[in-house]
């Protein structure tokens, strides 16, 4: 991608995730833009992000080649949507998670830009048709859902609407990977993303267990944190079949002249008990009712639901995945 210097990129909703791809982009060496309808809001999450940018330069974890008075010094709040559109190749929509304030947020944003304009929304759920119905031109149109927070979690996800040109995709894959993202090609629309699929099936098979009185909340997490997720830390669910087959080969099949790569050592040994136990998986749970209000009493107890806790339990996610995010570079 061509140089960053001078470049634009207007962020829509100063909230968490909107302060959060400002940094990122910031660390870029991109001019940013934040937007917020709210008087004052805007200028709040300047203040923030400032916060934020001076305590990582302190920890040594910030991001990108420049210092962050640099960073901050492309930073601007505004309260003005055409006048934070102004001169922006690319728009990243941040407001919260409802279908209809986003469908507004596109169609007065479209009505301010240039057709080369790239409209990017954070959804993490909403398919593109909807959340683009009311666009145009959706051929610039594109879902960039990132991962909370994103400054330490760098997945991106990209999904596209069925309109969507392959450039803008392949744009916006080299936008995220230039300010140090990991994006992922979805490569077609499908509900929840693939993020959020494989998220919903682990908690839906871990609340079924505490649900059965099979675990306690405690230990179904700590299976999590001290087991599966050690490793998927660094390497993924195919990854780990291959590196736990003992003699590491793929075998090749050809049916209706495609190639599938089976983890031949992997699924001969245990193809049966993985269908085994997924055939026994319970039905979609309701997370209300006698069950919601026990588990929530559970992990009140180990987190007590007050600001004090919780910030200090964030606090504490955040710093520990900002070790994590050391460890992989």
């Amino acid at each position: 991608m061509a140089s960053s210097k001078g470049k634009i990129i207007t962020v829509v909703g100063s909230g968490l995730i909107g302060r959060s791809w400002a940094m990122v982009f910031l660390s870029g060496g991109y001019k940013v833009k934040i937007y917020d309808n709210l008087p004052g809001q805007a200028s709040k999450a300047i203040a923030d992000i400032r916060k934020q940018v001076e305590e990582l330069q302190e920890a040594q974890m910030l991001r990108g080649k420049l210092s962050a008075s640099e960073q901050l010094s492309l930073l601007s709040s505004h309260e003005d949507l055409s006048q934070a559109l102004e001169g922006a190749f690319f728009v990243q929509e941040c407001v919260f998670e409802e279908l209809e304030a986003k469908k507004s947020v596109f169609q007065a944003v479209e009505n301010l830009v240039g057709e080369n304009v790239v409209l990017s929304s954070s959804t993490s759920c909403l398919m593109p048709s909807n959340v683009f119905s009311l666009v145009q031109n959706r051929t610039r149109c594109i879902i960039s859902h990132p991962v909370n927070p994103p400054y330490y979690v760098r997945l991106v996800e990209l999904v596209p609407h069925p309109d969507t040109l392959p450039v803008v995709v392949d744009m916006a894959y080299e936008l995220m990977t230039e300010v140090g993202q990991a994006p992922v090609r979805i490569k077609k629309e499908i509900d929840g993303f693939a993020l959020n699929r494989v998220q919903y099936a682990i908690i839906a098979e871990s609340w079924r267990l505490v649900e059965d009185g099979v675990i306690s909340v405690k230990d179904i997490d700590l299976v999590m944190s001290e087991g599966l997720g050690m490793r998927y830390a660094f390497i993924g669910p195919i990854e780990t079949m291959h590196l736990n087959a003992p003699e590491g080969k793929l075998l090749f099949i050809y049916v209706y002249n495609l190639i599938f790569y089976c983890l031949e050592d992997y699924l001969k040994r245990y193809r049966e008990g993985m269908k085994r136990v997924l055939s026994s998986f319970g039905p979609v749970p309701e997370f209300d009712g006698e069950a919601a209000a026990r588990i929530n009493e559970e992990i009140c107890e180990l987190i007590p639901n007050d600001q004090e806790h919780l910030s200090a339990r964030r606090e504490r996610r955040d710093q520990l995945l900002m070790g994590l995010a050391k460890l992989k570079k």
